[in-house]
Order: structure tokens, then C-alpha cells, then sequence
């Protein structure tokens, strides 16, 4: 079975008792795409891959991996795709080698194409000076290596890789993402990772998730445009101009601030020889003429003026804010910020007590017809009793 939707996702729902972790999920990834998927802590992305990969069962929707439903086929989707978790759980008494033959062997491969897989992986996990150690006695950065190796053994169409360069070097990092590249061309990955800039540089489309919701998916492009603004990078000599005296950092921005349209000007860290602010502005303007005009009125020396659309970084600060309030209790007042489940819960538990209450009421009219009818048969027995004796009289 195959279908150029390899992995997809549709009104996905997970809850942990009262936790929901995710709420309403849906997307698609197609064939070759190289998909970042990002979120805070707790957002739901763990969530989603264990589903995807069959660790968890959703509450609520559907989802499919190459076209073969998660909780019906779940043999075929293992079959379809490799998986490394943020943790990779290992076999510590096992060689690296032993480790992967295992599982190779559980995945159906035989001793040539393990052989002819193994020299790719070794390659690409930096591998060769430690098949013959202990698992145990690796550091976790070459634990990392290992797990992806194992995700990478078997040539999967497919790969969900949670945080495959956390705690490897520069080096090993560019190595990885470098072949995640490649593997792109003609296989799907899913990529979820903090490091926004890895991202950019491996990944053409992003999916945002926060709170158990998606709240951004689209090019990169698409997702630095929802912003609707641009900044503006402003370099200015602090030791010369070409007029009058030299500029304080103070009158610099007290002079960006009079630009309309600017907004949110800071300073920037640079050395001692420069004045370096950012400020941003509507997408739909430019204020490199206004800012060049009022330099040059100032008789400063401008060193750099450069605009560009919103990094990744501050449009996934942006969209995820919320979160980022509620950990920091700014939203809280101490009253009542509960969720809607909760209040979900308390309108239950009060109609649950509603009904426990009938329950009573009903409870204590039986019990007074029990009474009631009770009082009758005595009455009816003290008439008996009465009558013999009125009969003997």
C-alpha cells in the first residue's frame, strides 16, 4: 500500500486522565518532505510521535503511517519507518555491534543487507571505533548515535526523529543534519527539535503545536510572514560622525523613535566601536529610506541598515506565548484560572450531586410509603384482634 500522504494525522486527541495533551491534532506530511515539528515543553509533540509509532493509542481520532492505520496495522507502520526518541531506550550489557544486528534481525533483515546497512550507518553515526564497546560505557552523546543508528538500519521510507542532536558536538551535529538532508530527497521525516536554527537549515515546512492544539503549519516563508511585521538591523559609528560629535547609544534610539511605524527598538550586544539597535515595523512598509534620512540629517555614520522578514525564533515566541504566561503565572489571579476541563469536571460532579440528591428524595418517599403502609397492616391486625373479642361479649 502506498500513497504520497505518508504520514498523517486527523482529529488527533490524547488524554492522561485529566490531562489533555492533545486536542483536535490534524496534518498531513507527503512524500519528501523534511517537516520541523516545534513546540514548548508539554506542548504534545512526544505525544504525537508515540502515536504515530504505535507506543500509545489515541483517545480520540485517527492517525496513519504510509497509509496504514496506527491501531489496526500497527506491525506494517513499524515496518514503514524508523524511530529515535528523545531518550533512546538501550541494551547497556550489549556491544554496539550486537545491538545493531538485533535490530536488524528483528526488523527482517538477513546477514548481506545487514552488512551493506551497516557500513552506511557506521558512516553517518561516527560509529567504526565503537562497534566493539559496551553499550553501558558510551557517553550519552554516543548513545544518541547508536539510537538513530538503529533508526537508520533498516533503509525506512520514513523517520520520526525526537531530538536526534540533543547532546552531540558541532561537528556531529552539522554531520547528522547534513544527512537528514539527503535522506529528505527521497524519504519523509519528521523532525522535532528546540533548536530553531537547525530548523531552518534542514527543514522547508514547520508545524507549530502548543498546548495540544496546531497553531502554525506552512513554508517557512508562510510562517514568518504570519507576523506581519519585519525588523530592521540599524549599525551606527559611536566613535566618529561626520558632523558634530559622536552619538550616545540614549540619543540613538530617542532619535529611531521618532520614525512612524517604528516600534520595539532595543539595543543590541556588539564591541565598543559601534551602536547596534533592532526595531520592527508593518511587512507592508519600508523604513529603510526614513531611517537613512534622519542618519544622514544627524551627520552619523551608518555601518549597516538591513531589513528582513521576522526570524523563526520570534514568531515561535509569538505564537506559543500563552504557555510561556500561564508557567510564569502571569495570567494567574489566584481565584479561578482553571481550564475548561475542569469546569467541565465541577458541571458533572454538580450533576452528579443533583442526581445523588434525587436519589435521596426518592430514597425517603419510599421509605415513608414503607412506613405508611406499615401503620395500615397494624391497624388492620388491631382490627382483627378487636373483633374475636367483641364476638365473645
Amino acid at each position: 500500500m502506498t500513497t504520497d500522504v505518508m504520514i498523517s494525522a486527523e482529529g488527533l486527541s490524547k488524554r492522561f486522565g485529566p490531562v489533555r495533551a492533545l486536542d483536535k491534532v490534524n496534518f498531513e506530511v507527503t512524500r519528501g518532505e523534511i517537516v520541523g515539528f516545534l513546540g514548548p515543553n508539554g506542548a504534545g509533540k512526544s505525544t504525537t510521535m508515540r502515536i504515530l509509532t504505535c507506543f500509545i493509542a489515541p483517545t480520540v481520532g485517527t492517525a496513519k503511517v504510509h497509509g496504514y492505520d496506527v491501531f489496526e496495522n500497527p506491525l506494517e507502520v513499524r515496518r514503514k519507518l524508523g524511530y529515535l526518541p528523545q531518550r533512546a531506550p538501550l541494551y547497556p550489557e550489549m556491544t554496539v555491534w550486537d545491538y545493531l544486528k538485533f535490530t536488524a534481525e528483528i526488523r527482517g533483515l538477513d546477514e548481506g543487507a545487514f552488512h551493506r546497512r551497516l557500513k552506511k550507518v557506521v558512516e553517518v553515526c561516527g560509529l567504526a571505533q565503537t562497534l566493539g564497546k559496551d553499550i553501558g560505557t558510551l557517553s550519552h552523546g554516543f548513545r544518541q548515535r547508536v539510537g538513530l543508528g538503529q533508526a537508520l538500519i533498516h533503509d525506512p521510507p520514513i523517520l520520526i526523529l525526537d531530538e536526534p542532536t540533543s547532546d552531540l558536538d558541532p561537528n556531529e551535529k552539522a554531520e547528522v543534519l547534513r544527512y537528514i538532508r539527503e535522506m529528505g530527497r527521497d524519504r519523509t521525516i519528521l523532525l522535532s527539535t528546540h533548536n530553531l536554527a537547525e530548523v531552518e537549515d534542514t527543514c522547508a515546512r514547520v508545524i507549530i503545536i502548543s498546548k495540544g492544539r496546531v497553531v502554525a503549519d506552512g513554508q517557512l516563508d508562510e510562517i514568518r510572514a504570519r507576523a506581519g511585521r519585519v525588523r530592521y538591523l540599524v549599525t551606527i559609528d559611536e566613535r566618529t560622525a561626520s558632523q558634530g560629535s559622536a552619538p550616545k547609544a540614549a540619543e540613538v534610539r530617542d532619535a529611531l523613535a521618532t520614525i512612524g511605524g517604528a516600534e520595539r527598538i532595543r539595543e543590541l550586544p556588539t564591541d565598543e566601536k559601534a551602536h547596534k539597535f533592532e526595531l520592527s515595523g508593518e511587512q507592508d512598509a519600508d523604513l529603510r529610506g526614513d531611517i537613512s534620512r534622519l542618519i544622514a540629517e544627524k551627520g552619523w555614520i551608518l555601518l549597516e541598515l538591513r531589513r528582513e522578514t521576522q526570524s523563526l525564533d520570534a514568531v515561535f515566541r509569538d505564537l506559543t506565548r500563552g504557555e510561556e504566561k500561564l508557567d510564569r503565572g502571569e495570567d494567574w489571579t489566584g481565584e479561578d484560572s482553571r481550564d475548561e476541563d475542569e469546569e467541565e469536571r465541577d458541571e458533572e460532579e454538580d450533576e452528579d450531586e443533583e442526581d445523588e440528591d434525587e436519589d435521596e428524595d426518592e430514597e425517603e418517599r419510599d421509605e415513608e410509603e414503607d412506613e405508611d403502609e406499615d401503620e395500615e397492616e397494624d391497624e388492620d391486625e388491631d382490627e382483627k384482634d378487636r373483633a374475636p373479642t367483641q364476638r365473645r361479649k
